[in-house]
């Protein structure tokens, strides 16, 4: 039997009322990497790049939460009594059990609260959407108990060995309740598949992903399309005429979105039907302020589509009345295409967020690396603690250490320290293959891990 239709129950108009963006502070030139790779144009012209951001081995998806969680409850003015759901969007899994959700409950604890409600959304860089709808689906339903909703992106984008310049990360802390100045609409659509063109399989020895590049554009236009069709069938116009402004999944960067829109306006038109230099005018009145953020920042996997959001919202003032079309993609692969109302103005901090952006430490192509790779050779790393290159800003959070059993602790930094000397690269190499060789070898850790299974080894 077919379900009872919905009901025509008043909406609260749950949506967004503000947005918390954290970028790590390492970043390197576009222009700089690929003179540095000896691809002269191909980031700053050929995929329309001016920088990219990186964690470095005292930073991850957790630290880069708890710090735009903290940040976005002091800025709005919350008690963390007055939070009912906090749910989290990532791909940057640090177990395979334990939740990045449940680390952020350490914001909570001295508060003494624990009822709130949600935990991790998983799937590629779909995951915060999935988490953004979860939290405007309890606002408006008879679950809601009046109190706000969080939803958190996280991600670091670490690239494999074929695609160096696909180095980025970024957090994303968004405050949902009713009422809201961005209100998702109804009606939203969303096209799942089962694909094989991004993925990271267990027992894979790197952090990076296992990609089929060009397969992985055509599953992202096959579900932009799919999405498109769908909407038009329900009567909602064409994804590029029905919007004011529109926001795309990142994908590999700000060209990427351009092919993208350029697909989008052939399924709406037809192939060729609209002019080159009309479906430029197009781009730049619609999308192209979405994406100053993330030219500036890399792919961010689930935080892409929301720092897009907050640029729009920076460089375009969205007008109220008008309509912002979101399309949403993580590979695997599942998308989401909806709208938001503008009914206000959503809260953002144009000086802060630029600010922190300006503010980042830039480094030589070499030192990026260094600090890409650092990152990279924390997986699967289990007893160390982080080496700290330069100043951690204020009011953040990084690693303090990891455990013999992989247990990580976090410290927050509440001002700006003193510059700290860039350790010698030499002597950072050797204590590494020193901690990588105790690490493979290490008898106390089966020992332990044997004792506390209780049994020998």
């Amino acid at each position: 039997p077919s379900p009872p239709p919905p009901s025509e129950t008043p909406s609260r108009h749950a949506g967004l009322h503000a947005l918390e963006v954290y970028v790590p502070r390492h970043a390197v030139s576009a222009a700089e990497l690929e003179t540095a790779h000896g691809v002269p144009g191909k980031y700053t012209v050929g995929l329309r790049m001016a920088e990219w951001a990186a964690c470095d081995e005292d930073e991850d998806v957790v630290s880069m939460a708890l710090t735009a969680v903290r940040r976005l409850v002091e800025a709005q003015g919350l008690r963390y009594e007055d939070v009912g759901m906090l749910q989290v969007g990532t791909e940057s899994l640090l177990d395979r059990s334990k939740s990045v959700k449940s680390h952020l409950m350490a914001l909570f604890a001295p508060h003494g609260c624990a009822n709130v409600e949600g935990i991790d959304c998983y799937h590629a860089c779909y995951g915060g959407t999935a988490a953004l709808l979860a939290c405007a689906n309890w606002v408006e339903s008879s679950a809601w108990d009046g109190r706000w909703a969080i939803a958190v992106c996280t991600d670091v984008s670490d690239a494999p060995k074929q695609y160096p310049f696909m180095n980025g990360a970024a957090c994303v802390a968004m405050l949902v309740g009713p009422d809201a100045p961005l209100a998702l609409e109804a009606g939203r659509v969303s096209h799942i598949v089962h694909e094989w063109d991004f993925y990271k399989p267990v027992g894979w020895p790197t952090m990076g992903p296992i990609i089929d590049g060009p397969g992985s554009m055509e599953v992202y236009f096959s579900c932009l399309a799919a999405c498109q069709r769908e909407v038009e069938a329900r009567g909602g116009g064409t994804f590029v005429d029905a919007h004011d402004f529109l926001v795309f999944h990142l994908g590999s960067g700000p060209k990427f979105v351009r092919h993208a829109f350029e697909s989008a306006v052939a399924a709406a038109h037809g192939e060729g039907s609209v002019g080159e230099e009309e479906v430029e005018a197009m781009f730049e009145r619609l999308v192209a302020p979405s994406l100053r953020l993330a030219s500036r920042i890399g792919p961010m996997h689930t935080a892409a589509t929301y720092v897009n959001l907050a640029s729009l919202l920076l460089h375009a003032s969205p007008p109220v009345g008008s309509r912002i079309g979101v399309f949403s993609y993580g590979s695997g692969a599942a998308s989401t295409m909806y709208a938001l109302h503008v009914r206000g103005e959503a809260r953002v901090d144009a000086a802060a967020l630029v600010g922190m952006l300006d503010a980042r430490e830039r480094l030589p192509p070499s030192d990026f690396v260094a600090v890409c790779d650092r990152f990279s050779a924390t997986y699967g790393r289990f007893d160390w603690t982080p080496r700290v290159r330069g100043v951690s800003p204020a009011r953040s959070y990084r690693i303090k250490a990891v455990g013999v059993l992989g247990r990580r602790e976090y410290e927050y930094v509440p001002f700006d320290e003193v510059q700290l000397r860039a350790p010698d690269v030499a002597a950072a190499e050797a204590a590494e293959s020193v901690v990588q060789a105790a690490s493979a070898s290490s008898s106390a850790l089966l020992q332990l891990l044997a004792s506390l299974a209780g049994g020998g080894t």
